[in-house]
C-alpha cells in the first residue's frame, strides 16, 4: 500500500491537464486542502479511473478552497502553449476565494506574475495531495469539456480520445481536415491549415 501523499494546508496545489492535445483548451486547476483533510484516495489524476477521479472531484469540492480555469485554443495559438498553461495556474490562483501562503507547481516552470510565492516541483502530482487534487479538478473539468465537443464534431471522437494524438484522431483530421477546436500552431495540424491538399503519413 503506498504512502498517502504529503499534505500542506494553506498552500495551494496547482495543476493543468491538456497541455499536449492537438485540440480543445488546456485546463488548470489551483486547490488549497483544508488542515486534517483526508489524503489517502488522491494521486496523480493519471492514475486514477474516470470514476474515481469523478469521486475525488466530488470530495475535493465540497471541502477544499479551489480555481479552475480553461484556457481557449485560440489563445493556446496566439501565446503558445507554455505562456497559455501559465497564464491560466496564475488567473486560477487569483480566483481562490483567498489567498493562500504560498503555491506549489506542478512542473519546471512558475507563472511569473503569480500572485503569491511559487515553487515548481517536478512529479508534484504524485507527491504532494494539493497538487495531486488540482491535478483532478483539471482533468475532469477538461474531460467533460471534450466530451462536449464530441457532441458537437461526432466525426473526430473527442469523448474518446479527448484530442490527443491517436491513430483514431490522426484518420479523423486526414478525412475531414481539422475542425474550429483544433489547435492551428501544432503539428500536424499547423501543415495542413497551411497546406490542405497534402496528404501526410499519419
Amino acid at each position: 500500500m503506498r504512502e498517502p501523499l504529503a499534505a500542506t494546508p494553506f498552500i495551494a496545489g496547482v495543476d493543468e491537464a491538456g497541455r499536449g492535445p492537438l485540440a480543445g483548451p488546456v485546463v488548470t486547476a489551483a486547490v488549497v486542502l483544508p488542515e486534517g483533510f483526508e489524503c489517502d484516495f488522491l494521486d496523480d489524476s493519471k492514475k486514477l479511473t474516470a470514476e474515481q477521479r469523478e469521486t475525488a472531484e466530488r470530495i475535493i469540492k465540497a471541502s477544499a478552497e479551489f480555481a479552475v480555469v480553461t484556457v481557449s485554443h485560440e489563445k493556446i495559438d496566439a501565446i503558445n502553449i507554455l505562456n497559455a498553461t501559465l497564464a491560466g495556474m496564475q488567473l486560477a490562483l487569483e480566483r481562490l476565494p483567498k489567498p493562500p501562503r504560498a503555491a506549489l507547481i506542478d512542473g519546471n516552470r512558475i507563472p511569473p506574475l503569480a500572485p503569491v510565492p511559487c515553487s515548481p516541483i517536478i512529479k508534484g502530482d504524485a507527491t504532494y495531495a494539493s497538487i495531486a487534487a488540482a491535478s483532478i479538478l483539471a482533468k475532469v473539468e477538461r474531460d467533460r469539456i471534450m466530451v462536449e465537443y464530441g457532441a458537437e464534431y461526432p466525426q473526430y471522437g473527442f469523448e474518446r480520445h479527448f484530442g490527443y494524438s491517436t491513430p483514431e484522431h490522426f484518420a479523423a483530421i486526414r478525412e475531414h481536415g481539422p475542425c474550429p477546436i483544433h489547435r492551428r500552431s501544432f503539428e500536424p495540424v499547423r501543415t495542413m491549415v497551411l497546406q490542405p491538399c497534402l496528404s501526410l503519413g499519419i
